[in-house]
């Protein structure tokens, strides 16, 4: 079975007019109809200044249990590399 696909905004509400198939006069053709799902909204944009007012620069600053902060988050990084996990 050859499947052609082809997409459309529907310009009037319950109606879908196709043209142009490459198909002749007497062949049986099946539509199937799916509805195409809503494109995500674009996500925000996030600028430094949003960074440096979102508090996750100098998280780790004052905990006395992670030793060098700088250290402990190169060390999350390398092990989320080797893992294959997303990078931070």
């Amino acid at each position: 079975m050859e499947a052609l696909q082809v997409q459309q905004v529907l310009a009037r509400d319950g109606e879908v007019r196709i043209t142009g198939l490459p198909y002749k006069k007497g062949q049986i053709v099946e539509i199937i109809v799916f509805l195409q799902p809503a494109a995500p909204s674009p996500r925000a944009r996030l600028t430094v200044g949003h960074l440096r007012r979102s508090g996750v620069i100098g998280l780790w600053q004052n905990r006395d249990d992670l030793g060098d902060s700088s250290v402990y988050a190169r060390q999350l990084r390398e092990q989320s590399q080797q893992r294959g996990d997303v990078h931070l």
